[in-house]
């Protein structure tokens, strides 16, 4: 019989937090015992989030890890760059299972991780125990592993379009390209100039260009996947929309293979993984059509002219490239199905 566990969340007023609560507050094995803000501790939740209130913990606690470790057997951390990588192994001593959302522990090299992420790296020890928690791709690494990082957005959609055909030898590694688009939520709740309405609205704008944090996460995974280093270009774009995320991919074939050969192989490859969903030939997934979900839709166009691939793959950041993803890996760890209370529809118009 499946055993309940208590969950706290850390960063409990941005974003992921909220979605986190939003999505666990309905699992069927998971009792929210604590939602945690280190600066708003004391105020009521329903302050920062009034679509939350009366369905979890009333009021924010503190950041005290013996208070955490009391009442929570796994700790989902959705907090900014830099924290992770000092906490979790906090968090990990007082015997707490840890799913980090943030950046810290997706990178194996400590000095890549300064490199891109401008900030102190966690120990060595933590991001070698550490499990990268695609979970689609890396599931059994995952189950009864204590210590997780949850992929990034751009690099959830970006890996589950490109790894069954590098891992086939279908396309050339070295020809990717990456073409990145996503909504206003994916820079989380700050305030910023490049996220004001009036910039954004009836706006589109590449940002980061070669200089994505997220770069050497896709890297890293497409280099385990390839067996030999493999490099990218990767560009995103800013668009004028709350949440989604399209990555459009392409690449070089090595060998003559059609689109109805890739929808074949990425059916096989993904079979009995319900969140990651194949289209018909013709068919091309867009943003809408998984908002709300923990959903990854993928289609595929071969040139037979130009002998390229073109893969786009969508999904809703804040579900599948953040809280659904984490809760997935969750449902995995525990060794319990991997749709526990996330098998919902996506959310149209």
């Amino acid at each position: 019989m499946n055993q309940s566990i208590r969950a706290a969340i850390i960063g409990a007023t941005g974003y992921g937090g909220a979605e986190l609560i939003r999505l666990l507050q309905a699992h069927p094995l998971v009792h929210i015992t604590s939602v945690i803000s280190t600066s708003n501790a004391g105020a009521p939740l329903a302050e920062h989030f009034p679509h939350l209130q009366e369905i979890v913990v009333d009021i924010l606690d503190v950041l005290d890890v013996e208070l955490i470790a009391g009442k929570a057997d796994v700790v989902f951390l959705a907090t900014p760059a830099g924290v992770s990588a000092e906490l979790s192994p906090k968090l990990l001593a007082a015997g707490l299972k840890v799913i980090d959302i943030s950046g810290d522990l997706r990178l194996k090299s400590a000095s890549d991780y300064e490199k891109w992420y401008k900030k102190p790296a966690a120990s060595e020890e933590a991001l070698a125990r550490s499990i990268y928690g695609l979970s689609e791709v890396f599931g059994d690494e995952v189950k009864g592993s204590d210590l997780i990082a949850n992929p990034g957005c751009y690099p959830t959609a970006s890996l589950l379009g490109l790894i069954p055909a590098v891992e086939a030898g279908w396309i050339d590694p070295s020809t990717i390209i990456i073409d990145a688009k996503s909504g206003v939520s994916g820079s989380g709740r700050g305030l910023s100039l490049g996220a004001h309405y009036s910039e954004v609205n009836e706006n589109f704008s590449a940002y980061k260009i070669n200089k994505h944090q997220h770069i050497p996460e896709i890297e890293q995974a497409l280099s385990r996947i390839a067996g030999k280093p493999v490099v990218t270009t990767f560009t995103t774009h800013l668009v004028p929309m709350t949440r989604g995320i399209m990555a459009t991919m392409y690449a070089t074939l090595t060998g003559e293979h059609t689109a109805e050969e890739f929808i074949e192989k990425y059916r096989q490859y993904y079979e009995g993984r319900k969140f990651v969903r194949i289209r018909p030939l013709g068919k091309y997934p867009s943003t809408k059509e998984v908002t709300g979900s923990n959903y990854c839709d993928i289609g595929f166009a071969v040139d037979e002219r130009t002998k390229r691939v073109t893969i786009v793959s969508v999904i809703d950041n804040v579900v599948k490239g953040a809280a659904g993803q984490a809760i997935q890996n969750l449902n995995i760890m525990q060794g319990w199905d991997e749709t526990t209370g996330l098998l919902f529809a996506p959310v149209y118009p």
